[in-house]
């Protein structure tokens, strides 16, 4: 038998001049808009084309190492198909003290989600743990206590549809930052993300097919980190940055307008 041995894979990333949205920068902190699509920083079958490789082209060597050769600068993560606002530290000082207001739960972070169903209440709180999946390994969901970390996702409804099928938009805010947490904690209560394959019941919610192209045209989730807010890392005063829903997402919404079950209204 011949066994293949396929060539390392260099530890060095090779910057690559990706377009970034920057929202703000400073010696200390760069806050980006992140568009769905893009993968944070590399990892299996994600070896370029990333966050990290258009950070490093724009920072060059200014960027945080605490996060290690494949993560420079990365604080906090958004998964590949959510859009939004994302904090980056320039100096080792600023990823410590950005790690940190993030364990003490004092960065403001907001979503906007769509999600399928009617949600009933008009406000909730979800507190329950995360951990991996315990047959896939590639997922996560909610878990017994002391199977998984503590995890606290509130929520609160904008808009409801009922046509073409049941749905609901949402604010969503993180009280901690567990991987694919809003995803999980919708998706236990029993209204996935739209646009989530990984997290939906299996034969889950259609649609009609103009719906479905509009979900196609997201190029990801309708999940969107439109708020972030902490403290900066040197100077101590209080930022706070709105990025607005990608266009194809606000077309969604503009398209569900007609089908609007007046309930809260938007914030």
């Amino acid at each position: 038998m011949v066994v293949e041995v396929p060539p390392p894979v260099p530890l060095e990333l090779v910057p690559e001049p990706i377009p970034l949205d920057i929202v703000y920068e400073d010696d200390a902190v760069l806050v980006v808009h992140k568009p769905a699509g893009l993968v944070v920083h590399p990892g299996a079958g994600h070896a370029s084309g990333t966050l990290v490789h258009a950070l490093l082209a724009h920072c060059g060597p200014g960027l945080s190492g605490i996060g290690g050769v494949r993560r420079p600068g990365i604080v906090h993560r958004l998964d590949r198909g959510t859009s939004g606002l994302l904090a980056v530290a320039k100096s080792d000082h600023a990823h410590l003290a950005l790690a940190r207001q993030l364990k003490i739960r004092s960065v403001e972070r907001r979503y906007l989600a769509l999600v399928h169903g009617a949600v009933p209440r008009a406000k909730g709180v979800v507190e329950a743990a995360i951990g991996r999946h315990p047959r896939d390994r590639r997922r996560m969901a909610v878990r017994p206590p002391g199977a998984g970390r503590a995890a606290l996702t509130r929520y609160r409804v904008l808009e409801r549809f009922e046509a073409p099928l049941p749905l609901t938009f949402l604010a969503v805010e993180l009280g901690t930052g567990r991987t694919h947490q809003i995803r999980v904690h919708l998706a236990h209560l029993g209204f996935p993300v739209v646009g989530d394959r990984v997290y939906r019941r299996r034969g889950g919610p259609g649609g009609p097919p103009e719906f479905l192209a509009r979900v196609a045209a997201l190029g990801g989730l309708a999940l969107h980190a439109a708020v972030l807010g902490f403290s900066h890392p040197a100077t101590g005063a209080r930022l706070r940055f709105e990025a607005p829903l990608p266009s194809a997402f606000t077309e969604l919404l503009a398209w569900l307008q007609p089908f609007r079950d007046p309930p809260s209204g938007r914030a």
